[in-house]
């Protein structure tokens, strides 16, 4: 009888570890296989949140199959403590493993909202824009002009949200003097900047923030980053240049990125002036006149006047022979790429073409038929003729 009842007991062992097992195999099946999602979902952990009352917010909006196996792997992995909140981006079919990692990776949200300072030559806007989990694209929700218009609701009920992402995006050519007044108009921001950086030396790029950042710190790495492009391109420069300090280069840059907004012609606009410096001619370009009566503070807003191109100043490139003393806007990256490898051309004179590209010559025959065809453009345009440069 004790033989039976030891082998009844050994088989019932035996069935309960096969089970167990099994229950095991399954679970790791259901946590590493694909999830019930049918469409991406922006699923967001609020400050404080367990995981149990995590896994049961998944499993009732069908991001997950089952909460318990979903807490069960996370102890398993070892990563139940290691939840952030934010907002973040599940995608279709996603595991149980694959929302635990995006859950707890760290870093900032994947989705959600976010505000954009956006910060450009003629203003800048302040815009708020969600991410639409279904297409994976944001879409502009509000956005305003801090200078000029009063906060939206949408932005103002926004920026309580401990949730939302800030970035501050530096547009290519503009000033010293403007990204200052802009930061200054940015509510989120807190500190003072001491002094307005020199010219040129703000890397156009886009800044992650937290609320609440101090705007000194920005500055300093929008610096950083300028300093770091401009040492770079430097050292693998073109031989032959007429640059004596990278200083010299990063005026010839600023010159390029004010003079066109085509990314393939940077390069030839820097040739033209480059070569008729070889040639000992004068730049004559009309974004340095308007900085010598700006000073870079805001947009001339109207046509250079020719008193304005015979006014002698340090940057008026009509009067002075070789380059102005200092930037006149803070170029990007692809400008400064030009300025120290320029392409090899004999170009001596670019006019607008009507296309938002310009017309290339090598001499003043050629330049003035451009001219020609630009202000008959104009003319149809009903426009006022600017002076064409060079």
């Amino acid at each position: 009888m004790w033989r039976s009842i030891a082998s009844n007991t050994l088989t019932l062992f035996i069935f309960l570890l096969i089970l167990a097992f099994g229950m095991i195999a399954w679970g790791r099946q259901a946590f590493v296989g694909a999830g019930p999602l049918a469409e991406a979902i922006c699923f967001k952990v609020n400050k404080g949140a367990s995981l149990g009352q995590v896994g049961r917010t998944l499993e009732e909006q069908g991001a997950v199959s089952d909460a318990r196996i979903f807490r069960i792997g996370a102890d398993y992995s070892g990563r139940a403590k290691d939840l952030k909140f934010g907002s973040y981006l599940i995608q279709p079919k996603a595991s149980m493993e694959q929302v635990l990692g995006s859950l707890t990776a760290g870093g900032q949200s994947t989705c959600g909202r976010e505000v954009n300072y956006r910060i450009s030559v003629a203003k800048s806007q302040l815009v708020l824009r969600q991410l639409d989990a279904a297409t994976n694209r944001y879409v502009e929700v509000a956005s305003f002009d801090p200078a000029t218009e009063a906060a939206p609701t949408e932005y103002l009920d926004a920026a309580q949200d401990s949730d939302i992402r800030w970035r501050v995006t530096l547009a290519e050519g503009v000033t010293s003097w403007q990204v200052v007044d802009a930061l200054k108009r940015a509510d989120f921001m807190t500190g003072k900047i001491a002094e307005q950086p020199a010219e040129g030396t703000l890397s156009p790029d886009s800044y992650e923030v937290d609320k609440g950042a101090d705007r000194a710190t920005l500055i300093a790495d929008m610096e950083k980053r300028q300093t770091a492009t401009l040492a770079e391109l430097w050292a693998s420069r073109e031989e032959g240049l007429p640059y004596k300090t990278p200083e010299e280069a990063l005026v010839m840059a600023s010159i390029v990125e004010k003079e066109t907004g085509v990314a393939e012609e940077r390069k030839m606009v820097a040739s033209v002036f480059l070569n008729r410096i070889a040639q000992g001619m004068r730049l004559q370009t009309d974004p340095a006149v308007i900085y010598g009566i700006t000073k870079g503070e805001g947009v001339l807003g109207r046509g250079l006047r020719q008193s304005e191109l015979k006014r002698e100043t340090p940057w008026n490139t009509y009067v002075i022979a070789g380059l102005p003393p200092t930037p006149i806007a803070n170029p990007g990256r692809l400008s400064i790429d030009a300025a120290l490898h320029p392409a090899k051309t004999e170009y001596l004179f670019f006019v607008a073409d009507g296309s938002g590209g310009h017309a290339f010559a090598t001499t003043l025959a050629e330049h003035n038929a451009n001219v020609a065809k630009w202000r008959a453009i104009e003319a149809q345009q009903g426009e006022t003729p600017p002076a064409s440069t060079p």
